[in-house]
Parts: C-alpha cells; sequence; structure tokens
C-alpha cells in the first residue's frame, strides 16, 4: 500500500484525501459562521481612527446563486458607509425645515399676497432629492447585509452566528426595520410642495402650510430615529462615538444649531399663517372679498382690490392693532416674510438661538 505524508502524521491517500477535504470544508464554513464579535474593523476604522485593523468580507450566500453578494455586517465597508450616512441624515435634517421659508408675503400699496419662493424651492428640493438618494441606498445594502441567528448558540459566549441566505435577511428585514426606513425615504416635502398645494390653489385654505408642516414633522422624526439607531450601531461597534473630545464637541454644538435651526423655520412658518389669519378674518366681513384673492396666483376684482381695508387693518407695525399677532409679531412687524432667504433665515436663526439659550434667572 502507498503511504503519503500529511500533515506530520503518515495516512493513506483515500483516508488523506478525504480528511483534507473534511478540513478544508469546515474552515470554509467556520468563515461564513465567525461569531460577531471576532470580527474587527478594516481600514475604514483606522482611517477614522476607531476600532481594530481587519478584513472587508463579504460572503457568497450559496453556489446556485453566486451572484448574490452578502456583506459582512462588521466588515469596514459597512463601518464607512454607516459614518457617510450619518452625514447624510445631519444634511437631510438640515434640508427639511427649509421648506418652511417657501411661503412668502409680498406686500404692497393696495393689496398683499401670499406667494411661494420658486427660485428656493427648486433649490432645496434638488438637495433634498440627493439625500433621499443616500436612504434608498441604505435600504438595498441593509437586504444584502448578514445578520446575527439570536436564537444560534453555536458562537463563543453564546453569540450567535452569521445568517447570510438572502432570503432570510429579506424576511427579516421586511419584518423589522423595512416600513420605517420606507416612509422615511419617500420624497413627502417634495410632494406637498408641487403637487399637494399647487392642486388646491384654486380653492384657497389657510391650512396649506398646516399640511406641510405635519407631513414634514412626522418624517423629521422618523429621521431622528435612524439617526438615533444609527448611532447606536456605530458606538457598539467602535465603542466610541466620536474620535476626540473636540469631535464630540462639535457635534454637540451642531445639535443645537440643528434645534435653534428648526425652531427658527417653524416661527416663520407660523408667522405667516398669523398674517393670513387676519386677512380672512377681515375678509369674512367684506362682501365681495373672497379668501382665494389672498393668494399671488389669483388676480383679485379691481375694484375690491381698491375698497377693500384688509391690508390697511391687519398691519403689524401699527401702535394699535386690531388683532393678536402674538409671538409673531416681531417679524410681522419688520415684514421679514417679504426679505430675501438668507436675510429672513439668520433674523430667525438668530431668534431661535436666543429662546434655546440657558437662563439662570
Amino acid at each position: 500500500m502507498e503511504y503519503a505524508m500529511f500533515g506530520s502524521r503518515r495516512v493513506d491517500d483515500d483516508t488523506g484525501f478525504r480528511r483534507q477535504r473534511t478540513v478544508r470544508f469546515r474552515d470554509e464554513r467556520a468563515k461564513a459562521t465567525m461569531p460577531i464579535h471576532q470580527k474587527q474593523a478594516g481600514p475604514a476604522a483606522r482611517k477614522l481612527g476607531v476600532g481594530n485593523w481587519g478584513k472587508n468580507r463579504i460572503f457568497v450566500a450559496g453556489q446556485d446563486v453566486p451572484h448574490k453578494r452578502i456583506i459582512d455586517p462588521t466588515s469596514d465597508f459597512i463601518l464607512l458607509w454607516n459614518y457617510v450616512f450619518r452625514v447624510s441624515c445631519f444634511v437631510a435634517l438640515f434640508m427639511d425645515p427649509l421648506y418652511f421659508y417657501v411661503p412668502k408675503i409680498q406686500y404692497g400699496t393696495d393689496t398683499s399676497c401670499v406667494g411661494k419662493d420658486r427660485h428656493l424651492a427648486i433649490t432645496i428640493t434638488v438637495f433634498r432629492s440627493v439625500a433621499d438618494l443616500f436612504y434608498v441606498i441604505q435600504i438595498v445594502i441593509k437586504f444584502m447585509t448578514a445578520y446575527i441567528n439570536p436564537s444560534s448558540k453555536s458562537g463563543v459566549f453564546g453569540r450567535g452566528e452569521l445568517v447570510t441566505d438572502p432570503n432570510e435577511i429579506a424576511k427579516k428585514y421586511l419584518r423589522s426595520d423595512f416600513a420605517v426606513d420606507l416612509v422615511a425615504s419617500i420624497p413627502v416635502p417634495q410632494i406637498i410642495t408641487w403637487s399637494v398645494i399647487p392642486a388646491i390653489k384654486y380653492t384657497w385654505s389657510g391650512h396649506n402650510n398646516d399640511i406641510l408642516f405635519l407631513a414634514a414633522l412626522f418624517q423629521y422624526i422618523l429621521r431622528l430615529y435612524l439617526i438615533s439607531s444609527l448611532n447606536s450601531k456605530i458606538l457598539k461597534v467602535t465603542g466610541a462615538f466620536s474620535k476626540t473630545a473636540w469631535q464630540g464637541a462639535v457635534s454637540n454644538l451642531l445639535l443645537y444649531m440643528t434645534a435653534s435651526h428648526v425652531l427658527g423655520a417653524l416661527w416663520y412658518l407660523l408667522s405667516v399663517d398669523r398674517q393670513t389669519a387676519c386677512w380672512q378674518k377681515y375678509c369674512a366681513t367684506e362682501t365681495n372679498c373672497h379668501n382665494k384673492y389672498l393668494s399671488c396666483k389669483v388676480k383679485p376684482d379691481p375694484d375690491w382690490a381698491k375698497s377693500t381695508a384688509i391690508f390697511r387693518t391687519c398691519v403689524a407695525s401699527s401702535k394699535n392693532p386690531n388683532f393678536d399677532y402674538g409671538m409673531f409679531e416681531p417679524l410681522l412687524s419688520n415684514k421679514a416674510p417679504s426679505h430675501r432667504f438668507l436675510k429672513k433665515y439668520l433674523y430667525c436663526l438668530w431668534w431661535g438661538l436666543q429662546n434655546l439659550r440657558y437662563d439662570n434667572s
């Protein structure tokens, strides 16, 4: 009988061949089922200053579907993408409140009206659509990312093994975060600004801005939830939210500025609503007045425009105003809704910063 050297022992060819195939099969299976805590962040983690060095692992789900590549959830690609996606989320959070500045008021000598800053709306829509694209990419990546089987106890310390089956990954994602991610990726402000509000322009309603506010607020909360969840994942993988202390301070400052930004934009939008509420109140007392005349897209009746007293009555800068403007009186007194975007944005941002400051008294 012939013999061959296999490792440090002598075995026959048949046995050695079978043993070699068994070892190779087990090694390949061990790579695919390596516990999550044994994997390390790769070059992306080194560049970001967090985690340890490792390799970017991409698994093949099976020989029958070699085109479906499954990504290791702890690979350097996922770590880098999480940081990129977090930046895109912050950009999206900054863009959403800018839609509140789209409504504007055109003050005239005889009549005034509420219109839309078309140039601003187009600019915001372009940048917001680019940010929405990252949410779509996030959905695609989640369909390709493996997950840990919580019921498996084959790993060390009770940690489960990775599930690389595309069907199982899709089922788990559809049952968990898919609905939230899908709703967060829908371009809600774009649809309302360019489709819903123009569709009801000839049946003027003072609640147009309220529709925009409620829809944007709902999606804003979902995106805040996604950022919070993403930060938790980054902290779990890398052990640190930011590389240095000053980066953490900058992140907190950005959150503070974002809160002031949202508060100022909301103050502006509700100020426009308050001005139109005064017009609608006194429009109901005039015979030939219609609410649609308050829109800049509708040409009012010339006789009514010459005889109406609505716009002389609803003046926030008067010493004794005939309408309660409340907290919106400073903005309306300066006629900020008619100014250019940058000027009214900085004014509203400063107001938001003042009202968020800590007062010890």
